[in-house]
């Protein structure tokens, strides 16, 4: 296996493992224990960061070109709340 595999095996790891933060910590009652889990989900943030650097770094991932601002836009009239798509 070569290093952009795993490190892109690694990032796809560490968002399922954020996915599945952001499903625990609003459905738990336990202060304490949510406080674990967002402890344990910045670790994760921040291990993310990391390997997107590492990725950015080595060519493994090149980011989307940035959005113009007519699409930025068209993108806020769509979803704003006077929109109507129905």
């Amino acid at each position: 296996m070569d290093e952009k595999t795993m490190v892109s095996d690694a990032l796809v790891g560490v968002n399922g493992e954020l996915k599945m933060f952001g499903e625990m910590i609003p459905q738990t009652e336990n202060p304490q224990l949510k406080q674990t889990l967002k402890q344990m989900r910045n670790q994760c943030e921040m291990s993310q960061e990391e390997l997107y650097q590492i990725a950015r770094q080595h060519s493994y991932y090149v980011p989307a070109q940035k959005a113009s601002q007519q699409e930025i836009e068209h993108v806020k009239h769509i979803l704003s709340p006077s929109s109507t798509l129905l």
